[in-house]
Formats: C-alpha cells, structure tokens, sequence
C-alpha cells in the first residue's frame, strides 16, 4: 500500500515532536517555547531553538523518520543547514518500531565524549 504524502508528513512530525519532548526533558531549564519544531515545507533545520536552548544545544537537527534511509543525502541537509544556520550538523532518524537514532561527526562525538575538553 502506498503512503500517502499527508501520512509521511504526520511520520516526521511525530518524530520532530518527539525529539523536541526528548530535548525538553533532557534540559528542564529550558521553557517549552525554547524548543520548536519546524513547519512541515519550512527550509533549515526541523528543531528550532531559541538563544539560549542554542547556547546549551549547538546543534542543527535533521530528522527523518522512514523505512529506507539516504544517510549521505540526509548528513549533507544537515551540513548545508549548520553552514546557514551556524551550529553543528546532527541527523535524526528512525522506522517504523524502531529505536531513535543519532548521526555526529565522530570528531564531535569525541569532543562531547571527553566532556568538551578538545
């Protein structure tokens, strides 16, 4: 059966509000109008932080919640994003009864692991 356009919107918008709820709770000093997830059709990045979420999370989230993915389509939306919106690139993704995942530089990844001391 063929997914209708208006059911693949309604599946990254789960994912975008899910992550935004995930944010949310992983920051309790953040207020709910701090995190924003995009418009679906919007250009740049699918969670929008306010200046001081930014402060806490520097980076510009990707999500994608379908079967098949394109991971290299998908790091290269978030880069282009993080160039205009000056942050660091960070893919989100997810299927269908699937944990969520999280794509990094794995220099960020370092960076984050070592607790910013690089």
């Amino acid at each position: 059966m063929a997914k209708t356009t208006a059911s693949r919107k309604a599946k990254g918008r789960n994912l975008q509000n899910k992550v935004r709820e995930m944010l949310l709770e992983a920051f309790p000093l953040l207020q709910d109008g701090d995190v924003k997830t995009a418009l679906m059709g919007e250009t740049g990045s699918d969670i929008k932080f306010s200046p001081c979420a930014k402060q806490q999370i520097p980076y510009i989230i990707e999500c994608k919640n379908q079967e098949r993915i394109n991971i290299w389509e998908y790091i290269g939306q978030a880069e282009d994003n993080a160039k205009k919106e000056m942050g660091v690139p960070l893919v989100v993704f997810k299927r269908n009864r699937s944990k969520i995942y999280a794509i990094i530089e794995f220099s960020e990844l370092l960076r984050v692991l070592s607790n910013g001391r690089r």
